[in-house]
């Protein structure tokens, strides 16, 4: 996440109870992708559990992004 998002995360967070549920959960991802990726060998299934957390970090900033384009316009 780029440094200027993250500024506008931390300042709208408390009083965006979504976006502070967003964050929180694009975190618990990357912990869970950084688990995998450390790795030297995945298994059939834990390749499919790490792209499913993919997807759905993708799909958890693609939300974020569009609370921060509606912070932007104000």
């Amino acid at each position: 996440m780029e440094s200027t998002d993250l500024e506008m995360i931390k300042r709208h967070i408390k009083e965006d109870k979504t976006l502070e549920t967003l964050y929180n959960e694009h975190l618990d991802y990357e912990k869970r992708l950084e688990k995998y990726n450390s790795k030297a060998y995945l298994t059939p299934s834990e390749e499919l559990e790490r792209k499913n957390i993919q997807k759905l970090k993708l799909m958890g900033r693609d939300k974020i992004e569009a609370i921060l384009r509606k912070y932007r316009k104000v």
